[in-house]
């Protein structure tokens, strides 16, 4: 979690393409029974805002069945990330993911940042960082789409889309459950309950409850790096003369433990720096989260004759979450921090799709989006520990003939009297030994869109299509600093304000507090070019070239207002796709290459973390799914994606860039993953089945200034779910492992204690274990 960085070393002197990536790899894999013996099985998706089968979607998709999530045990995105190629999700905690598609990452909480890889939830747009992370249980299908996205699914699609499909409503009765049991006190239960009401109208019910004690022990007290997250979901389904209309009520809370954040320069009280080893944060078991989301969405089908459909989308969204971490990650009342986030949204969208069983087939529609958010920030802190741990070092490393004063300052800090004060003005000044600052940014955006897609049979085996969005945002940003709840007397050295004092802050340059506002309004124009040739019965040849757009930022500071221009990616891509053997095996091969215009990077400007134009980027890469049935009882599926995304050497002037070399952050050169599906028949309508997986990320850097120390080396995590299946799969009783070998890695290092030359480092989960039981009636 990377909230503030407004510390640094004081100065001297102020073919976005590629189908197929599963066709529905693993659902095909695991089906026992309910496919043809060896044949691979097909997902039906509406990527392109129309049914097709997956394999004749001319995008870049990877498209998983719930079956298959359910089957795999796969209920966070980090977990269904694995097995998607170019597909990178990071859960800090709910309040905190980051996803990253073909090396582009999004997760900022700043309520001024739109997203870079959207997550959409049957159709209403959920992307807003702290309230995208939600519980994938009861699903119909996932659909990643990876590339430019903007045309298909609208703003914030710039590098790709998640698309959630949730089980609707329908006139059966049908009920089931999974639940789960494993160490660290965990246990997990899903369920639902389907059935008609009376002729028209149908009613679901979906419950989940997930909850494990911290996978850290907290010498404070407590633990950290723990679950606990409740969702319910009611769904009503209307059946009209022509048409139908669903109402989806989602409602989920999470409250675990403390993130944590792990020092590897501040000791423990037991002397251990060990970033795996227990930990040791202020505030013990009152750190956490306490996040609630609340979404109401309507979708409407109504058909217009026999070749027009209208599609309507109406989304209602809130969310709120207030989450207490220790940015230093140590015992020193040294950075206690807070943040409150909140955040409510109106979306509508109409679509018009037309097929007239012709040549001629596609959409045209517009929607209207209202989004209204706030992220507020404190820090708590003992000056005298701040001067000590953070203030002195970097005088020091700033001035080093400072080091002659060091006996004179220990001498001043021991007695709780402010060295700085002394030296410059020779008074004695004792420290504020608790005094709370922050800061506050808001954003207010309106938009409206038109798009449009249209697809052309040139011939029975080529398709061209061409689709255009055009999209119009009013926006206003604001900032306000929260002022120090007593006088700050570390204020006067301006820390991140090039030496300006900020008393009586200490950190956050004051607005007298005045939230301070600036508005603008922004054009913007993506699109897409595709041709797909069909080479036979059973391979796709195809291209495309698309745009993708991430709007404009207006960030407001006490200094100045900067209004960023939007980030602009051009894709191209080409790829095969098709099936062999009877069905038996199915291929997808592609190639891409990414080019950024207006990179929007976070850097240091002045002592202050901003966002800025770091100028141009690239990603070429290549990725390959494979899937194969060796027969009824044997499948394998395997993912690799190879791709070297950098900051270009030099922006659009020739002249050189700050970050140019620079692998962007969290994007491997290398990624793959195996999975292995074993089933066998064993009589009794019983069956057995084995499930191990591994999956491989290379070397990844998390800051874009590729900083020494803050990267995880290459790894590789196994997994394994086995058990027996009873009465044709209506029961099911399983073990489950992941982490099996224990491995230590990473998930995040620098984050907001970086900031002040604290890094921190959160771990990955440890090796986790359990039993399983499903049923379905």
């Amino acid at each position: 979690m990377t909230l503030i960085r407004t510390l640094r070393p004081l100065r001297r002197s102020p073919l976005s393409l590629a189908l197929l990536t599963c066709l529905a790899p693993l659902p095909a894999l695991a089906a026992e029974a309910e496919t043809t013996p060896s044949q691979l099985e097909r997902i039906t998706v509406t990527a392109q805002k129309r049914e097709q089968q997956v394999a004749d979607v001319p995008i870049s998709i990877s498209a998983y069945s719930g079956e298959m999530l359910r089957k795999l045990g796969i209920t966070r995105m980090d977990e269904l990330s694995a097995f998607v190629p170019g597909f990178h999700a990071q859960l800090q905690s709910p309040n905190n993911p980051g996803y990253v598609v073909r090396g582009i990452t999004t997760d900022s909480g700043e309520s001024t940042q739109t997203s870079r890889v959207s997550i959409f939830q049957d159709g209403v747009d959920i992307s807003r960082s702290r309230g995208s992370a939600v519980a994938l249980y009861d699903l119909d299908r996932v659909e990643v789409l990876r590339g430019p996205q903007g045309t298909l699914f609208g703003r914030g699609a710039e590098a790709g889309a998640v698309s959630l499909i949730q089980n609707k409503a329908s006139n059966t009765t049908a009920s089931g459950f999974d639940a789960e049991l494993g160490n660290y006190s965990s246990h997990k239960l899903s369920a639902f309950y389907n059935t008609p009401l009376n002729e028209a109208v149908s009613a679901r019910v979906a419950i989940y409850d997930a909850q494990h004690d911290g996978y850290v022990k907290n010498l404070s007290g407590g633990d950290l790096n723990g679950e606990d997250t409740k969702a319910a979901r009611l769904s009503l389904h209307f059946d009209l003369e022509d048409g139908s209309v669903d109402a989806i009520f989602n409602y989920q809370k999470d409250t675990p433990p403390g993130t944590d954040f792990h020092s590897a320069t501040l000791a423990n009280r037991n002397g251990s720096t060990d970033v795996y080893g227990d930990s040791d944060l202020n505030r013990g078991s009152d750190l956490g989260l306490d996040r609630s989301i609340q979404g109401l969405t309507v979708l409407g089908n109504f058909r217009l004759g026999d070749s027009w459909q209208l599609n309507s989308t109406t989304g209602l969204r809130r969310f709120n979450s207030y989450e207490k971490f220790d940015a230093d990650g140590s015992n020193l009342d040294l950075l206690e921090m807070s943040e409150y986030v909140k955040s409510k949204q109106l979306s509508q969208e109409f679509r018009f799709n037309y097929d007239g069983g012709g040549r001629v087939r596609g959409f045209v529609g517009g929607n209207v989006f209202y989004e209204k958010g706030q992220q507020q920030v404190t820090l708590q802190t003992d000056e005298a520990a701040l001067f000590s741990n953070v203030v002195w070092p970097l005088l020091l490393q700033s001035y080093p003939a400072y080091a002659a004063y060091q006996s004179a300052v220990d001498g001043l800090v021991a007695s709780n009297l402010n060295p700085v004060q002394y030296l410059l003005a020779g008074a004695y000044v004792p420290f504020n030994n608790d005094i709370t600052e922050g800061y506050v940014n808001a954003s207010t955006t309106h938009a409206v869109e038109a798009f449009g897609d249209l697809s052309f049979d040139v011939t029975n085996r080529l398709q061209l299509t061409a689709g255009l969005r055009v999209s119009h945002e009013d926006i206003t940003s604001g900032y306000r600093t929260i002022n120090a709840d007593g006088t700050g007397t570390l204020g006067l050295l301006g820390l991140t304000t090039s030496g300006v004092p900020v008393t009586p802050n200490n950190l956050f340059a004051t607005t007298n507090g005045q939230m301070l506002r600036a508005s603008d309004s922004f054009w913007g124009v993506t699109g897409r070019l595709v041709a797909n040739y069909q080479l036979g019965d059973s391979a796709n040849l195809y291209a495309s070239v698309s745009r993708g757009r991430k709007p404009n930022v207006i960030e407001v500071q006490p200094d100045a207002t900067t209004e960023l221009p939007a980030e602009i990616l051009t894709s191209g891509e080409i790829g095969l796709k098709g099936e062999l053997a009877q069905g038996k095996f199915l291929y997808d091969l592609s190639a891409f290459y990414y080019d950024y215009k207006n990179f929007q990077s976070s850097a240091y400007v002045d002592g202050q973390y901003k966002t800025q134009n770091a100028g141009r980027a690239h990603a070429p890469g290549l990725e390959m799914s494979l899937q194969h049935n060796f027969n009824a009882d044997l499948g394998v599926l395997f993912n690799y994606t190879w791709m070297k995304a950098r900051f270009n050497a030099v922006d659009e002037d020739g002249s050189a860039q700050e970050l140019g070399g620079n692998r962007l952050r969290m994007s491997p050169d290398n990624s793959a993953s195996l999975v292995l599906m074993y089933g066998h028949d064993i009589g009794g309508n019983r069956r057995f089945y084995l499930r191990p997986s591994y999956e491989w990320k290379d070397k990844m850097f998390f800051d874009d200034e590729n900083t020494a120390g803050l990267a995880q080396k290459a790894y590789g995590l196994v997994n394994l779910r086995t058990g027996v299946t009873f009465q044709n799969g209506r029961w099911d009783v399983g073990l489950f492992g992941a982490n099996l070998a224990d491995e230590k890695y990473l998930i995040d290092a620098g984050n907001t204690g970086a900031t002040f030359g604290l890094p921190t480092y959160i771990r990955g989960a440890p090796r986790t274990f359990g039993v399983s039981l499903s049923g379905r009636f």
